[in-house]
């Protein structure tokens, strides 16, 4: 009895100071209303989903971080970095989707308080409306009443938290790897020319601050769509994946089945709404509509309550079906557009190996490039990473439940590719003198050609021999002579 007491007055003893930190930390921990569907946000997914300590302390470098290291031995010459930009505001077409969802609902609010101004629950509906009383209906009364504030204006914009999200990933980085980011290095700092971007490139900057100063405080951010938005310059893809319907045939096919079919029809019944009121893209929107509340307002939105986790993989996968088939495997042509990039982080990394060879310092030691989910994805599948044996189709939801193609996991807001290029001494053989990492989301990557987590440089590029040498941007990107949008060109 005297050792169960003991706990008590442990407690009773805690000073009221610790008490309120305590409850302090409870209330900055994640909302738990959306911590079950947060996983299956996809390409809309907060960074912290695939590093979660971060939402304790977004300085810390993670529970691995003391493992990741080389001998002592090697030394960082070179870090390239492929950056989608932060956390920012839906498109102004999700917003007008949203907009019409919304004002559906609030007819159908306004049209049951007309219709029941004593707000009575008469359990004698008809058959078609027999969950319009005010208890099943409760999910319809919060988005009712709940504020929309999102306007077309703020089109893809970066939030604040977006902001943060580069500030702080520039000041983990710049921690892991302080030799890179020591005084009076240079920095090249490249960027997308959309604003969410070049505002990601500077918040980045800022990240690094005074203390690192670097060659100069104010580093001018390049526009260069022909690496960061390659896909815009890709005749081939704009005219067969982009604009070409067809090519979503699977995307569209998963709409129409079953598994979508069931979610429209729970969501229509929550709202109060006849089925034929909504469709996928609908339905969509308002789950993705409860991803950008949590993750640039940090609240469990009301939208949320509309699904459960079951639903929020089947609409995860409806995500992976589109990034699969329009920027991963489902079409050669969305990888190898990429080639230009891929080509171009070899060329810089060549260049510091020469300098090194010949003894001159390294003119780019740095080198962060802002882009899109859509810059990286190709990217990675044109490097052979996250590629399952079965593709992505409508009609295998079921086996694909253990994918390794989820797009939130690899293109969260803020994902970053990095590679590291080293120099080591004491090796056995001259191949080893240069050898490298991968990281993604700031986790060691294991390479394809080997399963380990560091390659030399030649072993690197032998296995990339072909894309090195063979895939040439245009003419991967040009288009057939005869004038033709089929898939089958495909």
């Amino acid at each position: 009895a005297v050792a169960a007491m003991a706990p008590r007055r442990a407690a009773a003893a805690l000073p009221s100071a610790a008490i309120l930190l305590l409850l302090l930390l409870l209330l900055l921990l994640p909302p738990l209303a959306s911590a079950g569907l947060s996983s299956y946000f996809g390409t809309k997914s907060r960074y912290e989903e695939v590093n979660p300590y971060l939402l304790q302390d977004p300085l810390s470098l993670g529970p691995t971080a003391g493992s990741s290291r080389l001998p002592a031995a090697c030394t960082p010459l070179q870090l390239r970095a492929v950056l989608r930009h932060g956390t920012r505001y839906p498109t102004a077409g999700q917003i007008r989707r949203l907009g019409q969802l919304h004002a559906r609902i609030l007819r159908r609010s306004n049209a049951a308080a007309a219709a029941d101004p004593d707000s009575s629950s008469s359990s004698s509906s008809s058959s078609s409306d027999s969950s319009s009383s005010d208890s099943s209906c409760r999910a319809a009364a919060d988005l009712a009443a709940w504020q929309m504030w999102y306007e077309e204006s703020l089109d893809g914009r970066l939030a604040p938290q977006g902001r943060r999200d580069m500030e702080h990933l520039a000041r983990r980085l710049a921690a892991r790897f302080p030799a890179l980011f020591a005084a009076r290095r240079r920095l090249l700092l490249a960027s997308s020319s959309k604003h969410r971007c070049l505002q990601s490139g500077a918040a980045f900057r800022r990240g690094l601050g005074p203390s690192l100063s670097l060659a100069s405080d104010e580093v001018e951010i390049e526009v260069n769509d022909s690496l960061m938005r390659f896909f815009d310059h890709c005749a081939k893809f704009v005219a067969l994946v982009e604009e070409n319907e067809g090519a979503m045939c699977q995307v569209n096919a998963f709409k129409e089945g079953p598994e979508m079919r069931k979610v429209l029809e729970k969501v229509a019944h929550a709202l109060c709404l006849p089925v034929e009121d909504l469709n996928a893209d609908l339905v969509q929107v308002a789950f993705l509509t409860c991803s950008y509340e949590l993750a640039i307002k940090n609240v469990t939105s009301p939208w949320c309550s509309l699904f459960s986790e079951e639903d929020a993989k089947v609409l995860e996968y409806l995500n992976d079906l589109k990034q699969y088939w329009k920027r991963g495997y489902g079409y050669d042509i969305n990888s190898r557009s990429s080639c230009i990039l891929f080509q171009d982080i070899f060329q810089h990394l060549d260049k510091a190996v020469e300098e090194s060879k010949s003894s001159k310092p390294i003119s780019s030691p740095l080198i962060v490039q802002v882009g899109h989910a859509e810059t990286l994805q190709p990217l990675l599948a044109l490097m052979g990473f996250f590629k399952d044996e079965e593709p992505l189709k409508a009609n295998n939801y079921l086996r694909q439940s253990h994918r390794k193609f989820r797009s939130g996991r690899i293109v969260p807001y803020a994902a970053n590719l990095v590679f590291v290029l080293y120099h080591c001494d004491h090796v056995q053989t001259p191949e080893e003198e240069y050898q490298v990492q991968m990281l993604l989301n700031e986790k060691l990557m294991t390479f394809p050609h080997s399963n380990k987590t560091i390659s030399t440089y030649t072993d690197l590029k032998a296995h990339y021999k072909d894309l090195l040498e063979n895939c040439h941007f245009k003419e991967e990107c040009e288009l057939p002579k005869v004038n033709m949008t089929a898939v089958d060109e495909l």
